[in-house]
C-alpha cells in the first residue's frame, strides 16, 4: 500500500521535474511569502530586543525619587503652611533610613550629577560628572571593562577617584591604559579606577526615565561629589538656623535677591541629592514599596511634598506594547504573502487538472485508485510549497542579513520563526492543493477519456 502511494508521489515529482518553468513560477509566491514572514519577524524581533535592553538599562524594578523644586513664593492657606515647615531635601540620611527601614530593597543608590567639562592636556571634552554608589553599576546594569568599582574607604572618605564612560577613555586615553591615570573635571584631579563597557544602545527620549548616555560621564563616589564639589545642605542648614528670625520662604527671597523685593518670587534647589534610586526584590513589590517610601519620606521632610516617585517600567510599558504591535503587524502583512502564495499554487493546480484530464482518465481506466489521483496532485502542490519554503527561509536569512549591515537596523532571525514560516508554507501546500486533486479524483474516467 505505502509503495503505491510512493509511485503516486514518483509520478508527482516527474511531473514537476516536466514542467520546471510552470512550478517555478508557482513557488514564487510560497518564496517570496515565506521570505516577507522571516525577514519582518527578524526586523520585530530586533525592535523587541531593542526596547528591552532600553527597559533593563532603566531598570525593571527601580523606583526613582527625585526633588521637587519648591517655589519661595507661596501663596493662599496651603502656602502659608508651607512656610511653616522645614524640610532639609532629599539628603544621604534619607537614602540611610530607607535601606534600613525597608526589608524589600535589593540595591540603593544616590545620585547627584553635574555638567562641565573634562581636561588633561588641554584637551577639553564636556561631560557630566555623576556623584553614585557602587550599587549605581548593578542598578543599570553598567558592567565594568576593566579595572574597579569603588571600595568601602573610598566611599566612606570621599577618596578623588572615578570611573569613566567609554568615549572619555576614547577622548583622553586612546592610546594607554587610563586605570591609574589623572583627569581633571572643574578644577579638581580624579584618578581612574575603572572604564565601562561601551553603550551601543540608542537612548533618545529615555532622559526622562532616567537615562542618560552613561559612555560620556565620569563617576566618582557621593560623598566626593559633597566634600570636592557641591553640597547644598550645608546652605540649606544655614537656612534652617535663621528661620527663627524669618519665615523660610521669605528669607530665601531676601538673601537671594541680595536684599532686593522681598516679595519677588525666587525657586531654589535645597535638595542635596538629584536623585535617589531604589531597586526592589520582585516586580510585584513595586506598588506597595512606592506606596511606603512615599508615606515614609513624607513624614521624614516634615510633611512637605517635595519629592515625587516614579517607576520606569510604568513610564515604557507603552513603548513596549508599540513595539509588540508593530511585530504583529509585521507578520501579519508578511503572512498575506503566504495566503496569496497558497491562492496561486490552488490555481496552477485547477489549470493543471484541467490540462490532465486525459492523463487523470488513463490512470483511473488501467486501476488508479480516487486516492491514487488525490496522492499525486496533492503531492506535487506539497511539493512545490516546502520546496518554496526552503528556498523562502534561505532568502529570508540572507534578506535579515542585508538589512542589518545595510540599513544598520537590528534584525534576529528566530528559530521560531522560520519554523512558523516553513510550517505555513507546507500547510498552504496541503490546504490550496486539496481542493484541485479532489476535483481531479472525483473526475469520471470515461469522460475524461473523450475529453478533447
Amino acid at each position: 500500500m505505502y509503495k503505491r502511494y510512493f509511485h503516486d508521489v514518483v509520478i508527482a515529482f516527474e511531473s514537476i521535474l516536466a514542467n520546471k518553468l510552470k512550478s517555478m513560477l508557482t513557488a514564487l509566491g510560497i518564496i517570496f511569502g515565506v521570505a516577507a514572514v522571516i525577514s519582518m519577524l527578524a526586523i520585530g524581533k530586533g525592535a523587541q530586543q531593542e526596547i528591552l535592553e532600553q527597559i533593563q538599562m532603566v531598570g525593571v524594578n527601580n523606583i526613582l525619587i527625585s526633588p521637587i523644586l519648591q517655589d519661595a513664593q507661596d501663596t493662599g492657606e496651603e502656602g502659608e503652611k508651607q512656610q511653616n515647615k522645614f524640610s532639609r531635601g532629599l539628603t544621604l540620611k534619607d537614602v540611610e533610613a530607607i535601606r534600613e527601614v525597608m526589608p524589600s530593597v535589593k540595591r540603593i543608590s544616590p545620585e547627584i550629577s553635574y555638567n562641565s567639562s573634562a581636561v588633561l592636556n588641554g584637551v577639553k571634552y564636556p561631560a557630566k560628572l555623576v556623584g553614585v554608589a557602587n550599587d549605581y553599576f548593578e542598578l543599570y546594569n553598567l558592567p565594568m571593562n576593566h579595572g574597579f568599582v569603588f571600595n568601602e574607604y573610598q566611599e566612606l572618605h570621599g577618596v578623588q577617584v572615578c570611573i569613566i564612560g567609554d568615549n572619555i577613555r576614547a577622548k583622553f586615553f586612546n592610546q594607554i591604559d587610563p586605570v591609574g591615570q589623572y583627569i581633571k573635571f572643574d578644577g579638581v584631579w580624579l584618578k581612574v579606577i575603572g572604564v565601562l563597557d561601551k553603550t551601543n544602545i540608542s537612548l533618545t527620549g529615555f532622559e526622562e526615565a532616567g537615562v542618560n548616555v552613561y559612555n560620556d560621564n565620569i563617576y566618582i563616589p557621593v560623598k566626593t561629589f559633597l566634600m570636592r564639589y557641591q553640597n547644598r545642605e550645608l546652605v540649606n542648614s544655614k537656612l534652617a538656623s535663621q528661620s527663627t528670625f524669618m519665615g523660610f520662604g521669605r528669607m530665601m527671597r531676601f538673601r537671594l535677591s541680595g536684599g532686593s523685593d522681598p516679595n519677588q518670587s525666587v525657586s531654589k534647589n535645597y535638595h542635596q541629592l538629584d536623585r535617589i534610586v531604589v531597586q526592589v526584590e520582585e516586580t510585584e513589590q513595586l506598588n506597595s514599596s512606592t506606596d511606603v517610601l512615599s508615606r515614609m519620606i513624607l513624614r521624614r521632610h516634615s510633611g512637605v511634598k517635595d519629592f515625587e516617585i516614579t517607576v520606569p517600567e510604568l513610564l515604557l510599558k507603552q513603548q513596549q506594547r508599540t513595539k509588540d504591535i508593530f511585530n504583529i503587524v509585521l507578520g501579519a502583512i508578511a503572512s498575506i504573502s503566504l495566503v496569496v502564495g497558497g491562492i496561486g499554487i490552488m490555481n496552477i493546480m485547477f489549470a493543471s487538472v484541467m490540462e490532465r484530464i486525459k492523463e487523470i482518465g488513463t490512470r483511473m481506466a488501467i486501476g488508479a485508485k480516487k486516492m491514487d489521483i488525490v496522492v499525486q496532485f496533492l503531492s506535487e502542490a506539497i511539493l512545490i510549497s516546502v520546496t518554496g519554503g526552503f528556498i523562502g527561509v534561505f532568502l529570508g536569512v540572507v534578506l535579515a542579513r542585508l538589512i542589518d549591515q545595510i540599513a544598520g537596523i537590528l534584525t534576529i532571525v528566530s528559530p521560531f520563526s522560520v519554523i512558523v514560516a516553513f510550517g505555513v508554507s507546507a500547510a498552504v501546500g496541503v490546504i490550496f492543493g486539496y481542493s484541485p486533486a479532489k476535483r481531479a479524483a472525483e473526475r469520471d474516467p470515461i469522460e475524461s477519456l473523450r475529453y478533447e
